[in-house]
């Protein structure tokens, strides 16, 4: 069984990373909020491993999901505890910051609980009874990544097109950190101000 893998990123996706160790390359799944975390290409990077199985037809295929900690990872675990939630579908769902995830769950706030992809209000409402009280110190969870070189760029360029729109400083930065903390994984300035947009409507 695998439990870490460190080695040379040569690929990283939205879901999905390669990793050169020693020549061997491994296609490991991760969740989008830490694909977006992991330094840029070429960089030596360590994944703590959630390893099974899937069976299609007559052919079983190992897979791997990567993450940052044992902590994350352990979250992950209780999610897919929920009846009716596996692996893949967990995957996808962890599209915003586990803290936050986390959080939601602890405060029954279902809103924010249907923003994740895949999930419904019936299956919010499941997760909410499963594992509310259990997850609270998920929340705690500081997931504090150095800002990417080309995320600073479409930031400030953001922060221009907003001036422009004759909104002030303040306003600017509140809305840009709440347009971040809510999807990290922005990669064009049209998903950011989308984003400052829907946060504004919300």
């Amino acid at each position: 069984m695998i439990s870490k893998i460190k080695g040379k990123l040569i690929r990283k996706e939205k879901n999905r990373v390669i990793i050169d160790v020693g020549g061997i390359f491994y296609e490991i799944n991760t969740p989008s909020t830490v694909s977006y975390r992991l330094e840029e290409k070429n960089g030596t990077v360590e994944l703590v491993i959630y390893y099974y199985f899937t069976m299609e037809k007559s052919r079983v295929t190992p897979v791997m999901i990567g993450f940052i900690d044992e902590l994350e990872k352990e979250f992950f675990g209780k999610f897919i505890s929920v009846s009716g939630i596996g692996p893949k579908a967990a995957l996808k769902a962890f599209d915003k910051p586990i803290s936050l995830i986390a959080q939601a769950i602890e405060e029954a706030n279902l809103d924010f609980l249907r923003t994740l992809e895949g999930i419904g209000r019936q299956k919010a409402k499941q997760i909410v009874a499963s594992l509310q009280g259990k997850v609270g110190r998920f929340a705690l969870i500081r997931e504090g990544a150095k800002e990417e070189p080309i995320k600073k760029e479409i930031v400030e360029e953001a922060r221009q097109i907003l001036r422009r729109l004759q909104y002030t400083n303040k306003e600017i930065e509140d809305m840009l950190k709440k347009a971040l903390k809510s999807k990290p994984e922005i990669e064009t300035i049209e998903e950011l101000l989308n984003e400052v947009y829907r946060q504004r409507k919300s």
